[in-house]
Protein backbone atom coordinates (compact mmCIF):
# COMPACT_ATOMS: atom_id res chain seq x y z
CA UNK A 1 0.00 0.00 0.00
CA UNK A 2 1.69 3.22 -1.13
CA UNK A 3 1.78 6.11 1.31
CA UNK A 4 -0.15 9.22 0.27
CA UNK A 5 1.70 12.35 -0.65
CA UNK A 6 2.97 13.95 2.57
CA UNK A 7 1.91 17.40 3.71
CA UNK A 8 4.59 20.06 4.05
CA UNK A 9 4.53 21.47 7.58
CA UNK A 10 7.37 24.02 7.80
CA UNK A 11 9.53 21.81 5.62
CA UNK A 12 8.70 18.54 7.38
CA UNK A 13 6.87 15.91 5.26
CA UNK A 14 4.00 14.72 7.47
CA UNK A 15 2.02 11.75 6.11
CA UNK A 16 -1.75 12.36 6.43
CA UNK A 17 -2.54 9.19 8.36
CA UNK A 18 -4.74 8.77 11.39
CA UNK A 19 -4.08 5.85 13.73
CA UNK A 20 -6.04 3.24 11.74
CA UNK A 21 -4.39 4.12 8.45
CA UNK A 22 -0.95 4.21 10.04
CA UNK A 23 -1.43 0.75 11.54
CA UNK A 24 -2.69 -0.67 8.24
CA UNK A 25 0.34 0.74 6.42
CA UNK A 26 2.78 -0.66 8.97
CA UNK A 27 1.05 -4.04 8.97
CA UNK A 28 1.73 -4.16 5.23
CA UNK A 29 5.40 -3.50 5.99
CA UNK A 30 5.42 -6.39 8.46
CA UNK A 31 3.89 -8.65 5.82
CA UNK A 32 6.21 -7.53 3.03
CA UNK A 33 9.85 -6.70 2.47
CA UNK A 34 9.78 -3.05 3.47
CA UNK A 35 11.50 -1.51 6.46
CA UNK A 36 10.16 1.63 8.10
CA UNK A 37 11.41 4.16 10.64
CA UNK A 38 8.40 5.86 12.21
CA UNK A 39 8.51 9.34 13.73
CA UNK A 40 5.55 10.28 15.93
CA UNK A 41 5.94 13.99 15.35
CA UNK A 42 4.82 17.04 17.26
CA UNK A 43 5.81 20.73 16.98
CA UNK A 44 8.97 20.01 18.97
CA UNK A 45 10.12 17.54 16.31
CA UNK A 46 9.37 20.04 13.53
CA UNK A 47 11.53 22.65 15.24
CA UNK A 48 14.35 20.14 15.75
CA UNK A 49 14.15 19.10 12.09
CA UNK A 50 14.40 22.71 10.94
CA UNK A 51 17.74 22.94 12.72
CA UNK A 52 18.95 19.42 11.87
CA UNK A 53 17.84 18.22 8.44
CA UNK A 54 19.52 14.85 9.07
CA UNK A 55 16.45 13.97 11.16
CA UNK A 56 14.51 13.75 7.89
CA UNK A 57 16.97 11.41 6.18
CA UNK A 58 15.71 7.84 5.90
CA UNK A 59 18.00 5.09 7.22
CA UNK A 60 19.85 3.06 4.61
CA UNK A 61 17.44 0.60 2.98
CA UNK A 62 14.41 1.93 4.85
CA UNK A 63 11.56 4.41 4.56
CA UNK A 64 10.99 7.36 6.88
CA UNK A 65 7.35 7.80 7.88
CA UNK A 66 6.53 10.99 9.80
CA UNK A 67 3.15 10.66 11.52
CA UNK A 68 1.12 13.43 13.21
CA UNK A 69 1.14 12.80 16.94
CA UNK A 70 0.67 16.26 18.43
CA UNK A 71 -2.49 18.31 17.94
CA UNK A 72 -0.21 21.18 16.96
CA UNK A 73 0.54 19.49 13.64
CA UNK A 74 -3.14 19.00 12.90
CA UNK A 75 -3.88 22.67 13.56
CA UNK A 76 -0.81 23.78 11.61
CA UNK A 77 -1.88 21.74 8.59
CA UNK A 78 -5.32 23.31 8.66
CA UNK A 79 -3.87 26.80 8.89
CA UNK A 80 -1.70 26.00 5.88
CA UNK A 81 -4.71 24.91 3.84
CA UNK A 82 -4.33 21.14 4.20
CA UNK A 83 -6.18 18.64 6.33
CA UNK A 84 -5.01 15.77 8.49
CA UNK A 85 -7.68 13.13 9.08
CA UNK A 86 -6.54 12.67 12.66
CA UNK A 87 -3.55 11.75 14.78
CA UNK A 88 -1.48 8.64 15.32
CA UNK A 89 -0.58 9.02 18.97
CA UNK A 90 2.55 7.18 20.01
CA UNK A 91 1.13 5.47 23.09
CA UNK A 92 -1.79 4.09 21.05
CA UNK A 93 0.46 3.08 18.18
CA UNK A 94 2.55 0.94 20.54
CA UNK A 95 -0.47 -1.13 21.57
CA UNK A 96 -1.87 -1.47 18.06
CA UNK A 97 1.47 -2.55 16.58
CA UNK A 98 2.06 -4.99 19.44
CA UNK A 99 -1.35 -6.51 18.63
CA UNK A 100 -0.44 -6.69 14.94
CA UNK A 101 2.86 -8.40 15.77
CA UNK A 102 1.07 -10.92 18.00
CA UNK A 103 -1.36 -11.90 15.25
CA UNK A 104 1.66 -12.71 13.10
CA UNK A 105 3.65 -14.47 15.79
CA UNK A 106 6.33 -11.76 15.68
CA UNK A 107 8.36 -10.37 18.56
CA UNK A 108 8.58 -6.80 19.86
CA UNK A 109 11.39 -5.09 21.76
CA UNK A 110 11.05 -2.13 24.15
CA UNK A 111 14.19 -0.01 24.40
CA UNK A 112 14.73 3.12 26.45
CA UNK A 113 13.07 5.18 29.21
CA UNK A 114 14.34 5.14 32.78
CA UNK A 115 15.70 2.01 34.43
CA UNK A 116 12.97 -0.60 34.86
CA UNK A 117 10.25 1.34 33.01
CA UNK A 118 10.56 -0.63 29.76
CA UNK A 119 10.31 -3.90 31.69
CA UNK A 120 7.13 -2.76 33.48
CA UNK A 121 5.68 -1.45 30.22
CA UNK A 122 6.37 -4.82 28.59
CA UNK A 123 4.64 -6.62 31.45
CA UNK A 124 1.58 -4.40 31.05
CA UNK A 125 1.46 -5.18 27.33
CA UNK A 126 1.67 -8.90 28.09
CA UNK A 127 -1.33 -8.55 30.40
CA UNK A 128 -3.52 -6.77 27.84
CA UNK A 129 -2.39 -8.63 24.70
CA UNK A 130 -2.75 -12.39 25.04
CA UNK A 131 0.12 -14.26 23.39
CA UNK A 132 2.37 -11.23 22.94
CA UNK A 133 6.00 -12.21 22.41
CA UNK A 134 8.27 -9.66 24.06
CA UNK A 135 11.73 -10.30 22.61
CA UNK A 136 13.27 -7.99 25.19
CA UNK A 137 12.97 -4.85 27.30
CA UNK A 138 15.96 -2.75 28.30
CA UNK A 139 16.71 0.84 29.28
CA UNK A 140 20.26 1.42 28.13
CA UNK A 141 21.28 4.92 27.07
CA UNK A 142 20.80 6.72 23.79
CA UNK A 143 24.54 7.00 23.18
CA UNK A 144 25.40 3.45 24.27
CA UNK A 145 25.19 1.71 20.90
CA UNK A 146 27.87 -0.85 21.77
CA UNK A 147 25.59 -2.03 24.58
CA UNK A 148 22.10 -1.65 23.14
CA UNK A 149 22.55 -2.72 19.51
CA UNK A 150 23.92 -6.23 20.26
CA UNK A 151 21.08 -6.82 22.76
CA UNK A 152 18.41 -5.93 20.22
CA UNK A 153 20.13 -7.77 17.36
CA UNK A 154 20.43 -10.96 19.42
CA UNK A 155 16.73 -10.81 20.40
CA UNK A 156 15.70 -10.57 16.72
CA UNK A 157 12.45 -8.58 17.12
CA UNK A 158 10.35 -7.56 14.14
CA UNK A 159 9.01 -4.43 15.84
CA UNK A 160 11.21 -2.10 17.87
CA UNK A 161 9.93 0.69 20.12
CA UNK A 162 12.55 3.24 21.19
CA UNK A 163 11.84 5.68 24.03
CA UNK A 164 14.85 7.95 24.45
CA UNK A 165 12.91 11.13 23.85
CA UNK A 166 13.02 13.36 20.82
CA UNK A 167 15.35 13.68 18.92
CA UNK A 168 17.69 11.13 20.55
CA UNK A 169 15.41 8.20 19.75
CA UNK A 170 15.17 9.19 16.07
CA UNK A 171 18.94 9.50 15.81
CA UNK A 172 19.42 6.11 17.50
CA UNK A 173 17.12 4.41 15.00
CA UNK A 174 18.59 6.21 11.98
CA UNK A 175 22.16 5.17 12.71
CA UNK A 176 21.44 1.63 13.94
CA UNK A 177 18.53 0.23 11.93
CA UNK A 178 20.85 -1.18 9.25
CA UNK A 179 22.56 -3.22 12.00
CA UNK A 180 19.25 -4.83 13.03
CA UNK A 181 18.23 -7.05 10.09
CA UNK A 182 15.21 -8.57 11.86
CA UNK A 183 13.51 -5.22 12.54
CA UNK A 184 10.83 -4.31 9.99
CA UNK A 185 9.30 -1.39 11.88
CA UNK A 186 11.13 0.87 14.34
CA UNK A 187 9.17 3.58 16.14
CA UNK A 188 10.29 6.48 18.32
CA UNK A 189 7.64 6.56 21.03
CA UNK A 190 8.71 9.30 23.45
CA UNK A 191 6.97 8.92 26.80
CA UNK A 192 4.73 6.00 25.82
CA UNK A 193 6.49 3.54 28.15
CA UNK A 194 5.80 5.84 31.09
CA UNK A 195 2.06 5.60 30.44
CA UNK A 196 2.12 1.85 29.89
CA UNK A 197 4.17 1.27 33.04
CA UNK A 198 1.93 3.50 35.16
CA UNK A 199 4.70 6.04 35.72
CA UNK A 200 2.60 8.81 34.16
CA UNK A 201 -1.14 9.33 34.50
CA UNK A 202 -3.27 9.40 31.39
CA UNK A 203 -5.09 12.69 30.80
CA UNK A 204 -8.86 12.84 31.22
CA UNK A 205 -10.67 11.84 28.05
CA UNK A 206 -11.97 15.35 27.43
CA UNK A 207 -8.43 16.74 27.47
CA UNK A 208 -7.28 14.01 25.09
CA UNK A 209 -10.12 14.81 22.68
CA UNK A 210 -9.17 18.49 22.69
CA UNK A 211 -5.51 17.69 22.14
CA UNK A 212 -4.42 19.04 25.52
CA UNK A 213 -2.22 16.10 26.51
CA UNK A 214 0.79 18.45 26.44
CA UNK A 215 -0.85 20.68 29.06
CA UNK A 216 -1.76 17.68 31.23
CA UNK A 217 1.82 16.38 31.08
CA UNK A 218 3.17 19.84 31.87
CA UNK A 219 1.00 20.06 34.99
CA UNK A 220 2.15 16.60 36.07
CA UNK A 221 5.82 17.32 35.27
CA UNK A 222 6.46 21.08 35.51
CA UNK A 223 10.11 20.68 34.54
CA UNK A 224 8.90 20.04 30.97
CA UNK A 225 8.24 23.76 30.49
CA UNK A 226 11.67 24.09 28.88
CA UNK A 227 10.49 21.83 26.07
CA UNK A 228 7.32 23.85 25.52
CA UNK A 229 9.02 27.17 24.82
CA UNK A 230 9.24 26.21 21.13
CA UNK A 231 5.46 26.24 20.77
CA UNK A 232 5.01 30.04 20.39
CA UNK A 233 7.78 30.16 17.80
CA UNK A 234 6.24 27.20 15.96
CA UNK A 235 2.89 29.01 15.82
CA UNK A 236 4.50 32.23 14.59
CA UNK A 237 6.31 30.36 11.82
CA UNK A 238 3.08 28.66 10.76
CA UNK A 239 1.25 31.98 10.63
CA UNK A 240 4.09 33.52 8.64
CA UNK A 241 3.96 30.62 6.19
CA UNK A 242 0.20 31.04 5.83
CA UNK A 243 0.60 34.71 4.99
CA UNK A 244 3.38 33.93 2.52
CA UNK A 245 1.17 31.44 0.70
Amino acid sequence: MPAPRPLDVLGVPVVPFDLDRAVAYLEAALDGEGRVQVVTANPEFVMHARRDRDLLAAPEGAELLVLPDGIGLVLAARLLGADLPGRARGRELVVRLAEAATRRGLGVYLLGAREGVAVRAAEHLRQVIRGLRVAGAYAGVAEGDDDTVPRVATAEPSVLFVAYGMPKQERWIARNLRRLPSVRVAVGVGGAFDYLAGEAKLPPEWMARLGLEWLWRLVQEPWRWRRQVVLPLFLLLVLRERLAR
